[in-house]
C-alpha cells in the first residue's frame, strides 16, 4: 500500500558561488533554464503529482524568491517559507521544516535539481514500511556527489560522500530528490559535523540504513541535470 504524499520541501537558500556573477543578484535557484527558472521547474513538476503544498527554505537574495512565488497562489499551490541564518549545511537545513511537516511524509530536492517531470510521480508515493525513498542516476561521476551502495533489493545500504579513489565505489549517483517520513528529524536532529565541518543530510539517512530503516532506492527516468556551474547551465539552454 503506498500514500500520496501533498508535501514537499524545497532547498533555495544557497547563492551557488561556483555560477560566479550568474548570482549576484540571484540565488541559484532562480537562475533561468529554457526560460523559466529551476524552481518552478520543481514546483511545475511536483504539482502535476499532487504536492499542492511546499515550505521554500531560503536565505541568500531571499526577496528574490518571495517576490517571485508570493503565497504560491499564481501557481496553483500554498507556499510557506523559513530562512536558513547559518549556511551549515544539508542536514540542519532540513530541521528547518520539522514544524511545517508535522508527523506526514514528504518529498525533499535541492533547488537546482532538474529531472523528467514523470519522476515525481513515483517520488510522492511512498510505500508502507518504507522510510525513505533515494533517487539516483547510473554511472554519473560520483567523485562529484554521493556514491549509493543498493542490495539485491534495490534498498540503500550505505551512502558515501564524494568516495576518494582508493575507497570502495558505485555506479549509482546520488540524484539530490528524496522522499522522507518524519523519522527522518530524529537522524538529523544527532548529526554531527562532517570533515567538511558542515551537517550533511547523507549522513543521517546512512545512519538511517545502518540503523535498520528501510530506505528504497528509485532510479529517475530520463534526462537529469544539477545546474551546479555556468557549463551545465549553458548545455541546458542551448
Amino acid at each position: 500500500m503506498s500514500n500520496t504524499i501533498t508535501k514537499a520541501v524545497l532547498l533555495a537558500a544557497g547563492r551557488g558561488t561556483r555560477m560566479r556573477d550568474l548570482t549576484k543578484e540571484l540565488p541559484k535557484p532562480m537562475i533561468e533554464v529554457r526560460g523559466k527558472p529551476i524552481l518552478l521547474h520543481i514546483v511545475e513538476g511536483l504539482r502535476a503529482a499532487s504536492v499542492s503544498h511546499f515550505l521554500l527554505i531560503v536565505g541568500y537574495r531571499s526577496d528574490v524568491v518571495r517576490q517571485f512565488f508570493g503565497d504560491g497562489s499564481a501557481f496553483g499551490v500554498e507556499i510557506d517559507y523559513v530562512t536558513q541564518v547559518e549556511q551549515n549545511g544539508t542536514g540542519k537545513v532540513v530541521e528547518l521544516a520539522r514544524d511545517f511537516m508535522r508527523q506526514e511524509p514528504f518529498v525533499l530536492s535541492y533547488g537546482d535539481i532538474i529531472i523528467e517531470p514523470a519522476n515525481y510521480q513515483r517520488l510522492a508515493r511512498l510505500e508502507d514500511g518504507t522510510e525513505a525513498m533515494v533517487s539516483v542516476k547510473r554511472n554519473e561521476d560520483v567523485s562529484q556527489g554521493g556514491a549509493v551502495f543498493v542490495n539485491e533489493r534495490f534498498e540503500l545500504i550505505d551512502l558515501r560522500e564524494k568516495p576518494q579513489r582508493n575507497e570502495p565505489t558505485s555506479p549509482w549517483y546520488n540524484a539530490g530528490v528524496y522522499t522522507f517520513r518524519p523519522s527522518i528529524f530524529d537522524f538529523v536532529a544527532r548529526l554531527e559535523r562532517s570533515s567538511r565541518g558542515e551537517y550533511e543530510l547523507t549522513d543521517a539517512i546512512r545512519n538511517m540504513a545502518f540503523e535498520g530503516s528501510k530506505i528504497q532506492v528509485l532510479e529517475l527516468a530520463g534526462a537529469w541535470a544539477d545546474v551546479r556551474d555556468p557549463e551545465i547551465l549553458a548545455r541546458l539552454n542551448r
